[in-house]
């Protein structure tokens, strides 16, 4: 595609040097049911990592939360001194999807590029979500850019998207282009989006992908299902079993990936990553992927599922990311809140 104008921002790879990770502390138990008393610790492990080589900015609702946040961290021996707390009003913790974008103007200043949340267009109760960016902005005195097209915001969620910081970015169909379901921007064609992610995020290419897996809430988020590693490489979630919900899409998706090129017309290099045995809770199939991890300054954690495939996935990560470590992070008790790692983070560029 060929766009008129040069772009005005850009996305720097989630590799890249952070000056911090976001993260909105639990506090909505519907989100986690029957199992809010341990999230917490999990976090903590997640702060943990993260805190040894950036700033970790905590969304709290109250001092209360506040205190209890801090006791979890100090129990969990996190680096205090990287710890910063922000009472910024939120429905959810989901850091990811509604948490502020910050992306580099002119590959200069950083900026924040507002992009609407509207809860997946799937549940009630978003406006407090929404408006974190701006809280962010003003905080931080960091400039924040409302995403307009045609005159209208743009919705769209941070695990919607994935960038190789060279002008690629990677997102499905599913989430994006379904007429019907949990549509975020009615009437919205692939040119209508690719001009955004030009305009916006700085790519000049996109690869659209087909669906999503099973039991993504989100209706087809590209974070647990693909996920750039290096600015030519890939790692996408593959099923064996021909019989499991996941298999048929996760085929699909990699013979489109087979005939994807970048930005500059090279081939694109996609390595398999296994994916965990079925979880369930109450008859509902979880969405446990390999594909949730986050690659923080200090290391790359990874959702782990008490699965043979950990030790696997945990390998291939290993054999991909030389400069930093690869941990793996126990999330059977987190993805029954429909995610894990990656969605609950959000990185802010240095």
């Amino acid at each position: 595609m060929t766009f008129q104008k040069k772009p005005s921002y850009f996305f720097p790879a989630e590799w890249e040097r952070h000056e911090a990770t976001w993260l909105g502390w639990p506090h909505n138990r519907t989100d986690w049911p029957g199992k809010m008393s341990v999230i917490p610790w999990v976090y903590g492990e997640m702060a943990k990592k993260i805190s040894e080589r950036e700033l970790v900015h905590i969304l709290v609702q109250s001092p209360a939360h506040a205190t209890r946040a801090r006791t979890v961290l100090e129990r969990a021996h996190v680096n205090i001194k990287n710890i910063r707390f922000h009472r910024f009003p939120t429905n959810r913790g989901w850091t990811r999807d509604f948490g502020p974008i910050f992306v580099k103007e002119n590959n200069k200043r950083t900026v924040i590029a507002d992009f609407k949340f509207t809860a997946w267009a799937r549940y009630p109760g978003w406006q407090k979500d929404n408006a974190v960016a701006a809280h962010a902005g003003k905080k931080l005195g960091i400039p924040v850019v409302p995403v307009l097209y045609k005159g209208h915001r743009v919705v769209l969620e941070g695990g919607g998207i994935d960038v190789n910081g060279s002008g690629t970015l990677i997102t499905t169909e599913e989430c994006l282009l379904h007429p019907h379901v949990q549509v975020r921007n009615p009437g919205f064609t692939k040119t209508d989006y690719e001009n955004v992610f030009h305009q916006y995020l700085g790519a000049s290419h996109t690869i659209w992908l087909g669906n999503g897996i099973a039991g993504d809430d989100t209706h087809g988020h590209v974070d647990d299902l693909c996920r750039f590693v290096n600015k030519n490489t890939v790692v996408l979630v593959q099923e064996k079993n021909a019989d499991d919900a996941n298999y048929r899409a996760l085929q699909e998706n990699k013979e489109r990936l087979q005939g994807a090129c970048l930005e500059n017309g090279s081939r694109l290099t996609v390595v398999p990553m296994p994916m965990p045995a079925p979880l369930w809770h109450a008859g509902r199939r979880l969405p446990a992927s390999y594909a949730n991890f986050y690659i923080s300054n200090s290391a790359v954690i990874v959702p782990t599922f008490n699965d043979p495939n950990d030790r696997i996935a945990l390998g291939i990560l290993g054999e991909l990311f030389h400069d930093r470590p690869v941990v793996g992070i126990h999330a059977v008790d987190l993805v029954w809140g429909l995610g894990t790692l990656h969605c609950l983070t959000q990185q802010q560029c240095a």
